[in-house]
């Protein structure tokens, strides 16, 4: 059984079926899960990982007293990427606040890690009237709050460089017996969100 199963079971054992989906969001088709009832969470994962990589053990109790939502960003997991658009913290930003829009949820707590906190942050910034509260975890705001050694690796980094788990995740592997997402171009997901992720840190 697969961490995206595991998952969506546990969530279903809790008493509320999981709903899961893609949504049209700026251009992309993006791939969401919705947990739980009560009030409204948004988890926003992490740079070059999925809701599994970054949230499958934190998700199923959040969802026992939330309505927890989860979604891929541009280029990963099973959102696939789309060649020549912008991919930015503001970007990914915006694409949040429509797919709330579309899911007509007019307010939310956000939860966002790593790159995720940063997105986080911008819509503190952006989109304020979607914000309740805000949890942000090991983010960065300024490039100096990283060691060399961090944009040095980023230099050379591919997705056998990453953990086991995330590099699976992100080839498109087994994702829940779903298909994996391929862009315009005919890449992966994988490969499209490391790419994004390296010229988003180098960059920051």
């Amino acid at each position: 059984m697969t961490v995206a199963s595991l998952v969506l079971s546990a969530s279903a054992a809790l008493g509320a079926a999981p709903k899961h989906g893609y949504a049209p969001v700026n251009g992309l088709r993006m791939y969401y899960e919705i947990h739980g009832k009560g009030r409204p969470l948004v988890l926003l994962h992490g740079g070059g990982s999925t809701i599994q990589t970054s949230f499958a053990r934190l998700l199923p109790p959040l969802a026992r007293t939330r309505q927890v939502i989860a979604f891929e960003q541009q280029g990963h997991g099973r959102t696939a990427d789309v060649e020549d658009r912008p991919f930015s913290f503001e970007q990914s930003a915006d694409d949040a606040a429509a797919l709330l829009r579309h899911l007509r949820i007019e307010q939310a707590d956000f939860l966002g890690f790593s790159n995720g906190g940063s997105i986080a942050l911008q819509i503190a910034v952006r989109h304020p009237g979607l914000v309740r509260r805000l949890v942000v975890i090991s983010a960065i705001f300024d490039r100096s709050g990283m060691t060399p050694e961090f944009w040095q690796s980023m230099e050379h980094a591919s997705l056998d460089s990453m953990p086991a788990e995330a590099s699976a995740s992100n080839r498109g592997e087994q994702l829940s017996g779903r298909s994996r997402a391929t862009n315009h171009s005919g890449r992966t997901s994988g490969s499209a969100s490391l790419e994004l992720t390296r010229r988003r840190a180098c960059s920051a």
